[in-house]
């Protein structure tokens, strides 16, 4: 399925699609928020960066790492638009004042930590640090983005979820993202393949994360929980344990599948993505085991 082009995202053909499996036969929902790679001429018109140094914010091939669970039986959810545009992943109205040329919306969340970093629901800089417009955008260009792009792909992703808890009384949601190998620091202890943001245990159930975690391991993977990522807004917001809404935020390391220079595939992208295709179709099996004797949760349409 892929969702009819929204007003206003003229750029985008589609803006965001969901890989549905032939069946929905398990309680898991998948999505790649950052993995969208199509850059509109005006978008690259009005930056300051070559397009390469604006892919180095995007999750590259993460929706590729994934793919296999629409073959398990899960969705998949995955972003067109880059993350350098619009990030899905904060608040709808995150928005840093020092960008934009007009007044923003007195509802408008100018404080947060995210803003000040520049990396607001549309980005100041990218991940590296490198300033991303010429010149001020007009507010009516950061509505317009949310309005088109941030609320239309929220509103399908909510409605996965639900549909998915109503048809088995749970639902699952993995948030799946990549993290720059820099980003973990220098010291080799420090580094890690994969980091499991739970919010700290307040996201989703525990089997969830000990299943990725130790079958992860298994394969010979360091694993960390929540430093330095914790989770962010999707994991957050949807992250509903007691209604039995679950969520998970999965980040990979990119130098284990990919250049993080040039962005291109390394050798080591199959062994990746066959490895999670094994982890994943163990922890659906050892997550059904754990919940089978929980209640159900009345979940309500929204």
């Amino acid at each position: 399925m892929s969702p009819s082009q929204p007003d206003g995202a003229e750029a985008f053909d589609p803006p965001f699609a969901v890989d549905e499996p032939a069946q929905h036969a398990i309680p898991f929902v998948f999505n790649t928020p950052h993995s969208g790679a199509h850059y509109p001429d005006s978008f690259l018109a009005a930056s300051r960066l070559d397009a390469l140094a604006l892919r180095r914010s995007e999750d590259a091939h993460v929706d590729r790492l994934f793919a296999a669970v629409v073959g398990l039986g899960a969705p998949l959810m995955r972003a067109n638009f880059p993350r350098a545009y619009l990030d899905v992943n904060r608040e709808p109205y995150e928005l840093d004042p020092r960008m934009f040329a007009g007044r923003l919306p007195s509802y408008a969340n100018t404080r947060s930590m995210r803003v000040a970093g520049g990396l607001g629901t549309v980005p100041r800089i990218v991940a590296d640090g490198q300033e991303i417009y010429r010149e001020r955008l007009p507010v009516e260009e950061a509505v317009r983005r949310i309005e088109t792009l941030y609320k239309p792909y929220h509103r399908t992703l909510r409605g996965l979820i639900h549909r998915t808890a109503r048809t088995f009384g749970r639902s699952f949601l993995i948030d799946c993202h990549s993290m720059p190998s820099s980003s973990l620091g220098r010291d080799e202890s420090a580094q890690a393949d994969f980091v499991l943001g739970d919010r700290f245990g307040t996201a989703c159930l525990p089997a969830l994360v000990d299943g990725f975690e130790s079958r992860l391991r298994a394969l010979g993977y360091k694993v960390v929980r929540n430093k330095p990522y914790a989770g962010g807004f999707i994991t957050e917001h949807y992250g509903e344990p007691g209604l039995g809404r679950h969520a998970l935020q999965i980040e990979i390391n990119r130098a284990l599948y990919m250049s993080e220079q040039s962005l291109a595939l390394t050798a080591g992208f199959v062994t990746l993505a066959d490895h999670l295709a094994e982890v994943i179709a163990e922890v659906i099996a050892g997550v059904a085991a754990e919940t089978v004797e929980l209640p159900s949760h009345r979940i309500a349409a929204e």
